[in-house]
């Protein structure tokens, strides 16, 4: 559940080439423009990134962009029935104007805000409280997104509390830069940055915070308002996270090119949430938000990461991988990303002892199919397959050495040994574009024409390069 400011950014993008004539200021010749959801609308699409299930709740006006943010929502697959129109209210809108940078780098050169700070009344407020309480039993965990334009207000912040402790939900809050944080008490954590905490705090900002001068804004937060856990931000340094009868604990994160910190807030608030939903502790719950903030930063905008990102990075973070060999679980991690960016995987499998020009002239037809952005999979059999298919003496080379000399061919993106007799199963779980053999036979002759059939995968059989075999090359070796 997402409760709060739900806004629509509205982004004006154009050449910013002279300056007016008549004023000092550059002139943007637009081009294009977009509509994205925010605030809160942009915590609900980042969940959903995330592949979480998203009901919304907050006030918008009875007006276009009103509207327009409804849709938006409802295109990425939120439930938005807990959005009420308030027609004595506008829509809030942040309407940025984008220049390119060096002709290339979009850069904000202004910002216009249509909105009002008016708290709502309370007919609205008891409305909004009324859905939300109807639905709040089917929800895993809430989100409360506070811009401080007037819908969190402290009646609704504190029913919303008083609702998650007698239903036993989670609270999650990502708080307004207020210097009171009063209305969140007792809600089950805050994710403030360090210049939100030191604003509600009132602690003196020193030029270089220290890791103590961090965990003393976390203590106080988490003692005056009876939290249970203060996830405090803190931009390259990454953040802390105390929980109630623990010890600060510094989480740090790796560093990065930084393009836009737009976002960046949300996407911690729909992490932890996804991350709590799911059973995982605070600290690993704030790892796991680290890295998703991390991949936001380099983005331009507030834009939602994808679940398989994150995985992929988490991945990253916590492996060391020589070469390009992947069991099938890291695998899939990696294939997730490839086909969110819409790239083409290629699959193909086989022994591969002894290469031979064959299997290079093979492996790169293979790897054209896939186009410029394709994704090359080699899957190859282990020892005992190669022995039971080709007898004893084989395989020449063990699985682990074969593996490793296909990860040092350009054309190959990932090799995964299989232990099976067949790549059925691999077929399923790896679900490519493409399957590709080769030899000179028919495709309805291969073992697992079926299987691909089944499964919708274009099954391809490449030209056959008579003399070149692993069998000819061992027997003219042998001879020798």
């Amino acid at each position: 559940m997402v409760v709060g400011d739900f806004m629509l950014d509205q982004h004006v993008y154009g050449a910013a080439e002279r300056l007016s004539p008549d004023a000092p200021v550059p002139v943007l010749h637009a081009t294009k423009s977009e509509d994205r959801p925010g605030g809160a609308s942009n915590v609900s699409l980042c969940i959903r990134g995330l592949k979480g299930e998203v009901v919304c709740f907050g006030v918008v006006g009875a007006d276009d962009a009103g509207r327009t943010l409804r849709a938006k929502l409802v295109e990425a697959g939120c439930d938005v029935g807990g959005i009420i129109d308030d027609p004595a209210r506008p829509t809030t809108i942040k309407r940025s104007l984008i220049g390119l940078a060096q002709h290339r780098h979009p850069q904000k050169m202004f910002r216009m805000d249509i909105e009002t700070r008016e708290p709502l009344p309370a007919h609205i407020e008891e409305a909004l409280l009324d859905l939300i309480a109807a639905r709040i039993d089917s929800v895993d965990v809430v989100c409360l997104e506070d811009y401080n334009k007037g819908v969190c207000t402290p009646r609704v912040c504190r029913r919303l509390v008083d609702l998650c402790r007698k239903h036993d939900k989670e609270l999650l809050v990502d708080p307004a830069a207020i210097e009171d944080y009063s209305k969140y008490r007792s809600a089950t954590a805050v994710t403030p940055n360090r210049s939100e905490a030191e604003l509600a705090t009132g602690l003196d900002t020193p030029i270089d915070a220290s890791e103590l001068h961090n965990a003393g804004l976390a203590t106080k937060l988490l003692s005056e308002l009876d939290l249970d856990a203060v996830v405090l931000t803190l931009d390259k340094h990454g953040a802390l996270l105390e929980e109630r009868g623990g010890r600060p604990q510094v989480v740090p994160t790796i560093a990065r090119d930084v393009y836009d910190v737009t976002g960046a807030g949300d996407i911690v608030l729909a992490a932890l949430a996804g991350a709590r939903a799911n059973g995982l502790a605070w600290l690993d719950a704030v790892r796991f938000a680290n890295i998703a903030a991390g991949l936001e930063v380099q983005v331009f905008g507030a834009q939602p990461i994808p679940f398989a990102n994150v995985q992929r990075e988490a991945l990253a973070q916590t492996r060391t991988f020589a070469n390009k060999v992947r069991d099938l679980d890291d695998l899939l991690v990696e294939l997730a990303v490839h086909r969110e960016a819409g790239h083409r995987i290629v699959f193909t499998n086989g022994n591969f002892d002894v290469i031979h020009a064959g299997h290079i002239g093979y492996l790169r037809e293979a790897r054209t199919l896939g186009g410029e952005d394709g994704v090359l999979v080699v899957a190859i059999n282990a020892d005992e397959q190669v022995r039971a298919q080709k007898g004893q003496g084989r395989p020449i080379y063990s699985a682990a050495d074969r593996a490793d000399i296909l990860s040092e061919m350009q054309c190959v993106d990932f090799v995964t040994i299989f232990e099976e007799p067949t790549v059925d199963d691999l077929l399923r779980r790896i679900q490519p574009d493409l399957y590709v053999k080769g030899g000179d036979y028919k495709p309805s002759e291969i073992n697992e024409y079926e299987t691909a059939k089944k499964l919708g995968i274009e099954l391809r059989v490449l030209s056959h390069r008579p003399g070149l075999s692993s069998r000819h090359v061992i027997e003219r070796m042998r001879k020798s």
